[in-house]
């Protein structure tokens, strides 16, 4: 099972990334089911699954499947392209194509499926764990630090909510560096951040700013570093019961 999916997510990776060039993504958004390029593309996906799949008539039908599922979705992402927002419409095209590939592997050789897995306390653990460090650590800041407003620290100048998704991405590193106990991880991720904060730091007039970012970089490793050792600490009362 491991194997067929693993054949069949590097098609895909082959079909849609390596060999689709820019010029085919360009003209399919233009003419869209007329473009030659489209074909092109689903040809490149059927040489990639016979080959890969070592010319094995037993996954023919599957083969069939997948291409004419391709060619339905792409069609479909191509006239949905000026109705919906780009990034979500890539991202539901490239689910699709891997719900098809794990329809196709299901049937070839059922998923152990066990809804109890769902409802284990390491599985619940690490879940909470995850919203811990995200959800739940963002509010939290952005409570704590509405108390201060700086201008220079404003939007204006940087890109949309990049300061709420570069918290959340660095304390994901912090929480994944420590659950896998690789904790000078955090150190080299405190060096980087401190790199590019330079440059803010530097052009700052008064050391406000510094002060500012220094809190927030403060309390975001601090929450981080806190879920990470609290899940480590409850994971290990669990292996003991």
């Amino acid at each position: 099972m491991i194997v067929l999916f693993i054949k069949l997510v590097l098609v895909h990776f082959i079909g849609d990334f390596l060999l689709q060039p820019e010029k085919w993504v360009l003209h399919k958004q233009t003419h869209k089911h007329k473009s030659k390029y489209l074909y092109y593309h689903i040809l490149v996906h059927f040489l990639a699954l016979i080959i890969l799949l070592q010319f094995d008539t037993s996954y023919w039908l599957s083969v069939l499947f997948i291409i004419v599922s391709h060619y339905i979705i792409d069609v479909a992402k191509l006239h949905l392209n000026t109705k919906m927002n780009s990034r979500v419409l890539f991202g539901l095209d490239q689910l699709a194509h891997i719900i098809i590939i794990a329809i196709i592997v299901n049937i070839y050789e059922a998923y152990p499926l066990d809804v109890d897995l769902f409802y284990n306390p390491k599985f619940l653990l690490f879940l909470t764990g995850i919203i811990g460090v995200t959800a739940a650590s963002s509010i939290i800041m952005k409570t704590i630090i509405s108390k201060w407003y700086l201008k220079e620290d404003a939007n204006e100048g940087s890109l949309e909510n990049a300061g709420s998704c570069i918290g959340v991405l660095e304390r994901l590193f912090v929480f994944a560096f420590i659950i896998t106990g690789h904790w000078e991880g955090i150190g080299f991720l405190i060096a980087a951040k401190s790199v590019f904060r330079f440059g803010d730091l530097s052009k700052a007039k008064d050391r406000k700013l510094t002060e500012y970012i220094l809190i927030g970089t403060l309390l975001s490793f601090g929450l981080a570093i806190s879920f990470g050792i609290g899940y480590n600490f409850v994971l290990e009362l669990i292996s003991e019961v």
